[in-house]
C-alpha cells in the first residue's frame, strides 16, 4: 500500500520493490562492516556494478537520508522506518526517557521530514496498520496507536521549531496528526488566517455554533423546508455555499466562514435556537451542527486562544 499511497507508476513500484529486496545486502560486506557510515551508499554502488537500473541503485543509496530525491527511494525509506517503528514497539522496545537504542525518534523525524519536504500527503494510520500485518509477532491496535502517537509527538516538536504557536499546532494535530504534510500545510494556513484583522469575529461566530451544539449527543436531521424565519433560510443558504466550496483546505474554510459570518450573527440575534418546540429546536441545532462540522479533518479550532 505504500506504493499505492504514493501513487507510484508501475515502473516506480517495480523499482521500489527491487530496491527493498536488495536494500540491506551491503550490511554483510566487509566494507560496511568496517565503515558503517557507508551503509546504503555502498549498496547503491554494488547495485550499479551488478547491472541494476539506476533508479533501483539510487533508492538503495538514499534509503538512510532524511529526505529522498526519488519516488522509489521515498517508498523504500518510509516502508523501512515504519517497519522498524511498528516491529520494535510491538516487541516492547519503544524509547523510554532518553533511552533510544534503536534511534526510533530519528526514524520518526525522518518520516516527517521526508513527507513534508516532498510535499507528499500520506495517511500514517493506513501505513502503520499495513506494517503491523507484516510483523512476525502480534501488533495490536493499541501498539499501532502508540506508534502513531509517537510520530505525532515528533511532528508537534517539528512544527513548534518551525515557529508555529502551540495552540495552532494543537489545533492542527487534533485533526491532521496522521498526515504530516497536510498538518504542516494547515499550520501555515491557520497561522496566516489568525493574523487577519477580522479573525476574532470570525472565530467568535464559528465558536457560537460549536458551543451551543457540543453537548448534544445526537446528530439531528436537517429539514430546511421547515425553516420559517428569514434568518434561518439565509444561514442555510450560506451553509450550502460553504459546503460546496470545501476542498480540504483551511484557507477555503476561512473564506467560507467569512461569507457566512453575517448570516451566523443575524441567526443568533433573531432566532431562539433552544425553542420549546422539540422539532424546531432540533432542526435549528442540526444546521449549527453542520456548520460546526465543516472543520472536521482540518483543525480543532476550539484549541485556539479566544475560542
Amino acid at each position: 500500500p505504500v506504493a499505492e499511497m504514493l501513487a507510484l507508476s508501475p515502473e516506480e513500484k517495480e523499482s521500489s520493490q527491487r530496491a527493498a529486496a536488495l536494500a540491506k545486502a551491503d550490511l554483510a560486506t566487509s566494507m560496511v562492516v568496517e565503515m558503517t557510515s557507508l551503509q546504503g551508499i555502498m549498496g547503491g554502488q554494488y547495485a550499479r556494478l551488478s547491472g541494476e537500473p539506476e533508479d533501483v541503485a539510487a533508492a538503495i543509496a538514499e534509503q538512510y537520508n532524511a529526505v529522498s530525491q526519488t519516488k522509489p527511494g521515498l517508498a523504500l525509506a518510509l516502508a523501512d522506518r515504519l517497519d522498524s517503528l511498528t516491529g520494535l514497539f510491538a516487541a516492547g522496545l519503544a524509547p523510554k526517557g532518553s533511552n533510544d537504542p534503536f534511534a526510533l525518534r530519528r526514524a520518526a523525524l525522518h518520516i516527517i521530514e521526508n513527507l513534508t519536504a516532498n510535499e507528499q500527503p500520506f495517511d500514517l494510520r493506513i501505513a502503520i496498520a499495513q506494517a503491523a500485518t507484516l510483523q512476525p509477532i502480534p501488533c495490536e491496535e493499541t501498539v499501532q496507536a502508540a506508534v502513531l502517537e509517537f510520530i505525532d509527538g515528533r511532528l508537534a516538536v517539528v512544527l513548534r521549531e518551525r515557529g508555529y504557536a502551540a495552540s495552532v499546532v494543537k489545533a492542527v494535530l487534533a485533526e491532521r496528526g496522521h498526515n504530516p504534510y497536510a498538518a504542516a500545510q494547515t499550520a501555515a494556513q491557520l497561522t496566516e488566517a489568525i493574523q487577519a484583522a477580522d479573525w476574532p469575529q470570525l472565530l467568535d461566530a464559528y465558536a457560537r455554533c460549536v458551543r451551543i451544539t457540543r453537548k448534544e449527543t445526537a446528530q439531528y436531521d436537517l429539514r430546511p423546508d421547515e425553516f420559517t424565519l428569514d434568518a434561518e433560510r439565509d444561514l442555510y443558504a450560506a451553509y450550502q455555499q460553504a459546503q460546496v466550496a470545501q476542498d480540504g483546505s483551511l484557507t477555503t474554510f476561512v473564506a467560507s466562514l467569512r461569507q457566512m459570518e453575517p448570516a451566523i450573527t443575524r441567526f443568533f440575534d433573531d432566532v431562539l435556537v433552544m425553542a420549546e418546540d422539540t422539532a424546531v429546536r432540533q432542526n435549528r441545532l442540526a444546521l449549527l451542527q453542520r456548520i460546526a462540522h465543516l472543520t472536521d479533518g482540518l483543525a480543532d479550532l476550539s484549541q485556539l486562544e479566544g475560542f
